[in-house]
């Protein structure tokens, strides 16, 4: 597997953000992980990449431990955060660069050029950061995630603020990119999910409540589409 997860909590005082979890995910699909506002989503992607610490529990990237391996773990990981932390001041061209040199990658120029047209920023990659629209800003996000060709991509949010065409084409991006990835997605929207995730976790107050094939989850509970059952899970009471 290229990521388990064992035994994972998070609290923030009295409260817990995440309880208990346990999860693994492999290479060639792709994971939804879903859950209304405040479940738990973006504190577990944080937990995933090392950029918070767990309280209790494990995980493994690539056979790496991201506490006490972080370095080798993180090599192996392209994380497009849910605020999308970017350089406004710099150019697009000059920040992938400065993303480059950071992973140290061999034929930068070569890379650069493929991840500008994987992920159709060629009219604005002249540009600075500053000027582009959020969905073209959600773009250089997922080049600076992909450039160092990770085995893991963990996107949180990955389209928001993308228009329909835009859409379209980064769903498409992430489909390919899943066929030889991990791939977890972590959204709140229904149909982002039906589009292009094999499997989903739902998550709700902090515990996994559903773990299962996509199509399997949605028969499982006699409904047509996801929505239905991602709103019943959600608002049923753990005991």
């Amino acid at each position: 597997m290229s990521i388990t997860v064992t035994n994972l909590s998070k609290n923030y005082a009295s409260q817990i953000a995440v309880n208990n979890i346990s999860f693994a995910a492999q290479a060639g699909s792709i994971l939804g992980f879903l859950g209304p506002n405040g479940a738990g989503k973006s504190t577990t992607m944080r937990m995933l990449t090392g950029y918070l610490p767990q309280h209790t529990g494990k995980v493994q990237v690539c056979g790496f431990d991201v506490e006490t391996q972080g370095l080798q773990a993180r090599k192996h990981i392209g994380y497009l955060p849910e605020n999308n932390p970017l350089y406004p001041e710099m150019y697009v061209k000059e920040f992938l660069s400065f993303v480059a040199n950071i992973h140290q990658i061999k034929n930068k120029k070569t890379r650069i050029e493929e991840v500008i047209a994987l992920t159709g920023l060629q009219t604005e990659q002249h540009k600075k950061i500053a000027q582009l629209s959020k969905g073209y800003k959600q773009r250089v996000g997922l080049a600076q995630a992909i450039i160092h060709n990770p085995q893991v991509l963990i996107l949180d949010e990955p389209t928001s603020g993308l228009d329909p065409n835009q859409l379209i084409e980064i769903r498409s991006l992430i489909k390919e990119l899943g066929k030889t990835k991990t791939v977890i997605l972590s959204t709140h929207i229904m149909q982002e999910v039906e589009a292009i995730c094999d499997r989903v976790i739902i998550i709700n107050k902090g515990n996994i409540v559903a773990d299962n094939l996509l199509a399997d989850l949605i028969s499982q509970h006699g409904e047509k589409t996801l929505e239905p059952v991602f709103v019943k899970l959600t608002k049923a009471q753990k005991p």
